[in-house]
């Protein structure tokens, strides 16, 4: 293991800027990571950029890794609820050079600094986020710790 704190997850589907940020400094997050693909959001801050300025406010670096994002097939299947769909797709996209790149950049961001991976999916076992931790947690050991604000 390359570190002693975990990587931890969370989805903002239910949820306001404000419990997101508590969520992440009560966890300790010091880095956020976007895996989505569109980082752009119909609830109110949680567009790329103005989420980036809130995180900032409170001490935390927002990344975004925009090849770890589901493709839009793959979004399809989530918002069908076709979880089996969803992970074979995001398995084949994982595949692409693209998407090895991105999850060796989450790896050295999450092994660097207590770190968080973002997605909108309130449940972490309806979101290709469980899907990215638990590479990461193949590469590195690091444990996976799902907030649930």
């Amino acid at each position: 293991m390359l570190s002693h704190f975990p990587i931890h997850t969370i989805g903002y589907q239910l949820v306001d800027v404000e419990a997101v940020v508590r969520s992440l400094t009560g966890a300790g997050v010091r880095r956020l990571i976007d895996i989505r693909a569109v980082p752009i959001s119909r609830k109110k801050g949680f567009s790329k950029h103005v989420l980036a300025r809130a995180l900032a406010e409170h001490g935390i670096e927002y990344v975004h890794l925009k090849a770890l994002g589901t493709p839009l097939s793959g979004r399809a299947a989530a918002r069908a609820g076709d979880l089996a769909g969803l992970r074979e797709i995001f398995g084949r996209h994982m595949e692409s050079p693209e998407a090895q790149e991105a999850l060796h950049q989450a790896i050295g961001l999450a092994t660097a600094a207590p770190s968080c991976l973002l997605c909108f999916e309130r449940l972490p076992d309806c979101c290709h986020r469980r899907l990215v931790a638990q590479d990461i947690h193949a590469h590195t050991g690091l444990d996976v710790v799902d907030i649930i604000p």
